[in-house]
């Protein structure tokens, strides 16, 4: 089963979530929104990301995709930081997603200093989460706390796997740099949670610290850490997919992702210059994706990965 673990969503209506103007104003965002034919801002917005995402899961070669809920950023005592939580896309809404659409997956988030933490995962595995989604420099959680430990006691009891985001990020404000070291999720690996880096640890753009090895170290050392795929088919992280692929104990640990609605572009010297045009004009950006890794060699394992990981397969 070909299982794309990493598709984000956007939500703007009471009970779906929010935007922040800072986000809404994006250079991202709007491009995102010019490229894909989405409108405005409000429920129309809303449907029509909607509507995109699941005429391009449907057009793409993916079995199906995780969806992934993003939650709010919490401050130490548990209360909700309004001023710093640009995206927030509740579980219920994912939930909604994954029962109108037979190919997405739920994939849950919840911020692990909420005071309902525990409650609410154990929520979520039960209304059919496949992971729980933390991106620690937009959410503000850092995974080395030990406010965190109950969480990774009730993840590994769940069975539930924790895609959490590693090295930099562009697309969404951040709010500490620091927690983007993959060295900080140990303490999950050392509890046996499934944890998979997303990114790997790679830049998001040059002169950002690099921690390419601290994933490598650890997805060596760990047999239940794994890396995604998402986002490597941007200029910034490419460098990643030579380092990640030619280190055969890493190689075997890479899930499918593809980070949409993040753009994947071909990279001419690693794919060919003939291979990167056809691959440009294919317009969906998912099938994009799984295309230039296609042209880059990954093999059959790679494709069902993602899947066994999340027990789909």
């Amino acid at each position: 089963m070909l299982v794309d673990c990493h598709v984000h969503v956007c939500a703007c209506t009471p009970g779906h979530g929010s935007m922040s103007p800072r986000l809404l104003n994006s250079i991202a965002f709007r491009f995102m929104r010019w490229r894909l034919g989405i409108p405005g801002y409000g429920e129309e917005t809303e449907r029509a990301i909607e509507r995109k995402l699941i005429e391009t899961i449907d057009a793409s070669p993916i079995d199906a995709a995780v969806v992934l809920a993003f939650d709010a950023v919490y401050v130490g005592d548990g209360v909700t930081d309004h001023a710093n939580t640009h995206l927030y896309v509740t579980n219920d809404y994912v939930i909604e997603l994954a029962n109108r659409h037979r190919k997405v997956l739920f994939g849950c988030s919840v911020h692990p200093y909420r005071k309902d933490a525990l409650p609410e995962l154990e929520r979520c595995a039960a209304a059919g989460a496949v992971l729980c989604k933390w991106l620690p420099i937009t959410q503000g959680m850092d995974p080395a706390d030990e406010r965190c430990l109950p969480f990774y006691e009730a993840l590994a009891h769940l069975k539930l796997p924790l895609l959490c985001h590693t090295g930099g990020e562009q697309s969404l404000p951040r709010v500490d740099d620091s927690l983007a070291d993959p060295m900080l999720l140990e303490p999950a690996l050392k509890r046996g949670v499934t944890v998979i880096m997303a990114h790997c640890g790679t830049r998001s753009k040059p002169g950002e610290r690099d921690y390419v090895p601290q994933f490598v170290r650890l997805a060596e050392q760990y047999e239940n850490c794994y890396g995604d795929t998402s986002a490597l088919n941007l200029p910034a992280r490419w460098y990643g997919l030579d380092v990640i692929r030619k280190n055969k104990a890493v190689s075997v640990k890479l899930v499918h992702g593809s980070d949409w609605p993040i753009i994947s572009l071909p990279s001419p010297t690693r794919v060919g210059w003939g291979e990167s045009w056809e691959a440009m004009g294919e317009r969906n950006w998912m099938a994009r994706d799984v295309m230039i890794k296609q042209r880059l060699g990954f093999d059959g394992e790679y494709w069902q990965r993602a899947g066994k990981v999340l027990g789909r397969a």
